[in-house]
């Protein structure tokens, strides 16, 4: 090897160290700076902003830069950016002799890529050492970043005046758009700001920046950019006033972005701008009739059905000033009222447990010391379950999650995403069906859309609709949703008996209307009137509204019927209508049942029919309420082989309840008949069960407290008999206490110890209850 080589290769060496001794020790510039928060909507159009904690508006970094900024910005600040590797040494030549002719530093030769390196290092003096040290790291910022990379930073961080920072903010802030969005002059005038921020902020020194503006402006139409039509009237274009407010058209949305990305940013999301305003205007209407009865705030939610994708965010509406309308009610725990039923109803039919029109008791009941109402404190005695479920009747509900387990419904509700049952699931015990637990309208919206949804997918490809996230920002990733437990047949066949609830403030014939649409939904009322929900879904929305007071204040009327559900229709009003769900013929079967009592029929069921139900309910119970009775020949009595001839004998189907379902159920369906009477020459000795003691239970253990003056206190017994005309005689521990007919209620006053109550009626027919009335404790307190 040569001299020579060697010592080229020595020189080669060199360099080589000292471009790693270069990379390891030159740092990569960074920002640090604090960035507020700003939402858009799916199409880049500004929901809301929020400074960062320095009071700037800045939200650094744009994805991209515009082409038209670009231009611009290139040609007046630095037009061999793109071929630089950091510093310009022709443009450094060309400053330093400006510099020696003025005797002072006025003009530095930045390149672009220079000037963030001086934004990211806060305002350095402009002294030659630090120029030089900004030469070093513009050289080896331009090593670890693309010329794109470099121009959106700059782009993120540059000053444009006051305390706006960053191309996005100003754009926003001048002129009311996002920046991809600016004609040429306005580009043109934000390409100039940065230079003077100070000197030429819009409305101070308007002379100057129309200056610099315009002259920019001739410099792109000799590059080509702009023809001279273009040109004339770019020139012609006003310059902006002073920095204008931003839109708030989602502040609960934006506080809950800023909770959730505490680095800051701009965030987009799946919102529709003219849909969140037309649903504010929607709730701003309703709020002024509301509040008229201290009803002080209304929260919505719109989504797309099948996407999940969030249309309108409203988190509050209230009063000017009022703290209570700070609060988003829309992530916020609330008392669920009565919208949890159709999941307890679509588990059952899952699990085979009830078939949709099924009879279920609504009848007085107590279980323990809960003694659950219907809304309007009237009984069916029985009634269809998928009635029940539209009807929102709270005995069958109750009744219901008694035979299906608390446990085992609050397991299923956190499998479906809800996350506020924080507490075992005896603690909410039966209420939890009628409002004992509480929800979030964000959650509950979503579970609705879930069973849309999985119609929806019975319909569609895989995948297409296989995950649900109500909103998503921007970057994050797309986390599916838990899978339905319910099949299509089950979530159809709960959205219709949705379906046949009344719309409020119009009688049932509203569905008839030429402009109606068919909607799935329910409505909510809390222990109190403290919550009023109603919730809506059609293939393509899902709709949740929630009305009433953030501090939990109740109002009388406050009802999900009447406070939530004129919102929701109103805003499903405003909303592209279409067809309801197609059943899914695949996950359904036809099933003859008995037309009075809905289950299975058997072989003494005398009227049937056919009916379409969810596959996952078969087989399903076989209806015992029809029994084959043998009467004698006038067809008016009983009779049995003892006292008639099996060839005289008429044999008729009776549809038959248990006295405790008869004697409600006959007062509202005229048509029902209890058997006819006994023969007096026939006497059976099958057990009837004509009598159902209500209350107390057999073997039951009752306190019963003294009276205020220091008497013996007193409780209620309550009977059913399955004739509605029946009487029943009244005996306590063997002594006659007297007798009821239609509205069976005994006022009992017994001693503490064991008791027997005995019921008989005309036909001696006689049912035997025991039950112990405990002893005052000891350390109770004196009345």
């Amino acid at each position: 090897m040569t001299t020579a080589q060697k010592l080229s290769f020595r020189v080669l060496g060199g360099l080589i160290l000292v471009f790693l001794l270069f990379v390891l020790f030159v740092p990569v510039v960074e920002f640090s700076d604090p960035l507020g928060t700003a939402i858009l909507d799916h199409e880049g159009r500004l929901l809301g902003a929020a400074t960062a904690s320095d009071e700037q508006w800045r939200f650094g970094a744009p994805a991209e830069v515009p082409g038209k900024f670009r231009h611009a910005l290139l040609e007046f600040e630095d037009h061999r950016f793109d071929y630089h590797p950091g510093i310009d040494l022709l443009a450094m030549a060309r400053a330093l002799s400006q510099d020696l002719k003025a005797g002072a530093i006025v003009s530095g030769g930045s390149t672009i890529t220079m000037q963030v390196v001086r934004l990211s290092r806060h305002g350095r003096p402009r002294t030659i050492r630090e120029k030089t040290v900004e030469c070093l790291l513009a050289l080896r910022l331009e090593l670890s970043h693309s010329k794109d990379e470099i121009l959106r930073l700059y782009a993120g961080y540059a000053p444009f005046g006051g305390n706006i920072v960053g191309l996005e903010a100003a754009a926003w802030r001048y002129f009311g758009r996002s920046a991809r969005d600016l004609s040429w002059a306005e580009a043109a005038t934000l390409a100039v700001l940065p230079n003077a921020p100070a000197l030429i902020h819009p409305g101070r020194r308007p002379e100057a920046l129309l200056r610099r503006r315009n002259a920019l402006l001739n410099r792109l139409h000799q590059r080509h950019l702009l023809d001279e039509v273009a040109l004339e009237l770019a020139q012609a274009e006003p310059l902006p006033g002073p920095p204008r407010p931003l839109p708030r058209l989602a502040p609960h949305l934006l506080d809950r972005a800023r909770r959730e990305i505490p680095g800051g940013g701009i965030v987009t999301t799946t919102l529709d701008l003219e849909t969140q305003r037309r649903l504010s205007a929607i709730l701003a209407r309703h709020h002024q009739t509301l509040k008229e009865n201290s009803i002080d705030h209304l929260a919505a939610l719109v989504a797309h059905t099948g996407s999940g994708k969030v249309l309108a965010y409203v988190g509050n509406v209230g009063r000017l000033g009022d703290q209570g309308a700070q609060v988003d009610i829309i992530t916020a725990p609330r008392s669920s009222g009565s919208i949890l039923k159709p999941f307890l109803f679509a588990t059952m039919l899952s699990d085979a447990e009830i078939l949709p029109e099924e009879l279920v008791p609504d009848i007085p009941t107590r279980i323990g010391g809960f003694a659950p109402r219907n809304f309007d404190r009237h009984f069916s005695g029985a009634v269809p379950a998928s009635v029940a479920l539209s009807r929102s009747l709270n005995v069958p509900a109750v009744r219901m999650l008694r035979s299906h387990g608390i446990a085992r419904f609050a397991g299923l509700l956190r499998s479906l995403g809800i996350t506020t049952l924080f507490r075992p699931s005896d603690d909410y015990g039966l209420s939890l069906i009628l409002g004992g637990a509480e929800v979030t309208l964000w959650e509950m919206t979503a579970l609705y859309a879930g069973l849309g949804r999985t119609v929806g997918a019975f319909f569609n490809a895989p995948g297409e609709n296989a995950d649900f996230r109500p909103l998503r920002w921007q970057n994050s990733p797309v986390q599916a949703g838990p899978p339905s437990p319910f099949d299509a047949g089950v979530a159809f066949t709960t959205l219709e008996a949705l379906l046949e609830v009344s719309r409020p403030g119009l009688d049932a014939s509203w569905k008839n209307f030429a402009s109606s649409r068919r909607v799935a939904w329910k409505t909510g009322t809390s222990y109190g009137f403290r919550d009023a929900w109603a919730i809506g879904v059609t293939p393509e929305y899902v709709v949740g509204v929630w009305a009433g007071n953030a501090d939990g204040e109740g109002r009388p009327g406050l009802t999900g019927h009447s406070a939530a559900a004129p919102v929701l229709f109103s805003i499903f009003d405003t909303l592209p209508s279409g067809p309801f769900f197609d059943e899914p013929e695949l996950e359904m079967r036809e099933l003859e049942i008995c037309a009075h009592g809905g289950l299975r029929a058997g072989q003494d069921c005398g009227e049937t029919r056919i009916a379409t139900v969810p596959a996952s309910c078969l087989p399903g119970r076989i209806c015992p309420y029809c029994r084959k009775v043998h009467l004698d020949s006038s067809g008016r009595y009983r009779v049995d082989g003892g006292c008639e001839t099996i060839a005289t004998m008429i044999h008729r189907s009776f549809f038959i309840l248990p006295p405790a379902l008869a004697a409600e159920y006959a007062q509202r369906h005229p048509d029902y008949r209890p058997l006819p009477p006994w023969r007096t020459d026939c006497r059976s000795e099958e057990n009837e069960d004509r009598i159902s003691c209500l209350y107390p239970d057999n073997g039951a253990e009752i306190y019963v407290p003294l009276e205020l003056d220091g008497r013996r206190g007193r409780f209620v017994a309550e009977a059913a008999h399955a004739d509605p005309r029946g009487t029943i005689f009244w005996h306590l521990d063997h002594h006659y206490l007297g007798r009821t007919r239609g509205e069976h209620r005994m006022s009992l006053a017994p001693e503490p110890g064991r008791h027997l109550l005995t019921l008989v009626d005309d036909d001696g027919t006689t049912l035997f209850r025991r039950f112990k009335v405990l002893r005052r404790p000891e350390n109770a307190m004196s009345p």
